[in-house]
C-alpha cells in the first residue's frame, strides 16, 4: 500500500513539473517576436515605381536576387535634396561610374534608416562598398561595410560569389542601435585603403581590420582600386548623404 501510494505522490510530482514547464514554454513564447522558420527566407518586396532616377548612377541587384526573378526595377533610387534614397526590394548596389578610387584612400558616407525594419521582420544591412570592378556584369566584384540597426555590421563581398570577412556579421559598441522598431537609426560608415590594409569603421570607430591578401585574389576582389558606390540589403528603406572618398 505504501508502494502504491509514493507511486501515485510521483506521478503527481511530474505532472505538476510538466504543467509549469508548459506554461513557462507558452509564455515564453508569447513575449518572442515571431520570426520565419530557420531556413526560410523573408520573402523580397517589389517597390511601386521602382528604377534608377537619379542622374549618372546605375545598380545591379544581388545574383540570387536575380536567379529568383527579381529585378532592378523592384528597387528604387531616387535623389531627395542632397541625399539619396534608397528602397528595397531585392538586396543591390548602387554606384555612379565616376566615382572611382586608387591606392590609399577613405569611402564614407552617412546611412539614416528613417523608420527601423519597417519593411521587414529582422534587421538588414546597409554601407558602403569599394573596389567596383566589371560592374553591372555576371564578373562583377566590389567589398562592402554594412550597419545594422540592431548593433551588428558586416564586412562581405562579391568576386564574383560571395566571399564574408567576419562570418555573417557580428556586434559592435560603436554600432547604434534603434531604440525600436520605427524608430530612426542613423550610422557613419567609411571603408579605407592604407598599405597593406583594408579598415572598416562605424562612427568613427575602427570595427574590422582585413589584410589585402584577405581580400583580393582568386574568387574575391581584383583590386582594391575600382568604382565605389552603396549597398542595401532587401527590404530596406534608408537615406544617403556625404557620399566622398578622401585621400590621405
Amino acid at each position: 500500500m505504501r508502494r502504491y501510494y509514493a507511486s501515485v505522490l510521483s506521478l503527481a510530482a511530474i505532472a505538476l513539473i510538466a504543467c509549469k514547464g508548459k506554461a513557462q514554454n507558452e509564455a515564453t513564447a508569447s513575449s518572442t517576436p515571431r520570426q520565419n522558420p530557420p531556413g526560410q527566407m523573408e520573402a523580397t518586396r517589389q517597390v511601386a515605381g521602382g528604377g534608377v532616377s537619379v542622374a549618372g548612377w546605375t545598380g545591379q541587384i544581388d545574383p540570387g536576387e536575380a536567379r529568383r526573378g527579381q529585378v532592378l526595377s523592384n528597387a528604387k533610387l531616387t535623389k531627395e535634396g542632397d541625399a539619396l534614397h534608397v528602397t528595397t526590394g531585392p538586396a543591390v548596389a548602387y554606384w555612379n561610374p565616376s566615382n572611382t578610387a586608387s591606392g590609399d584612400y577613405t569611402v564614407k558616407a552617412s546611412f539614416t534608416e528613417p523608420h527601423y525594419m519597417n519593411l521587414n521582420d529582422h534587421p538588414h544591412p546597409y554601407g558602403v562598398f569599394i573596389g567596383g570592378n566589371d560592374m553591372g556584369t555576371p564578373n562583377e566584384s566590389y567589398l562592402y561595410c554594412a550597419a545594422y540597426g540592431n548593433g551588428n555590421f558586416i564586412v562581405r563581398g562579391f568576386g564574383p560569389a560571395p566571399f564574408q570577412l567576419n562570418g555573417r556579421g557580428e556586434p559592435n559598441a560603436a554600432v547604434h542601435k534603434a531604440a525600436a522598431t520605427g524608430s530612426p537609426v542613423t550610422q557613419d560608415i567609411a571603408l579605407s585603403v592604407k598599405g597593406d590594409n583594408v579598415t572598416c569603421s562605424i562612427n568613427g570607430t575602427v570595427v574590422g581590420t582585413y589584410k589585402k591578401s584577405d581580400v583580393v585574389g582568386a574568387g574575391k576582389l581584383k583590386s582594391t582600386d575600382g568604382v565605389y558606390g552603396i549597398r542595401f540589403a532587401h527590404n530596406t528603406e534608408g537615406t544617403v548623404s556625404g557620399l566622398s572618398v578622401t585621400k590621405p
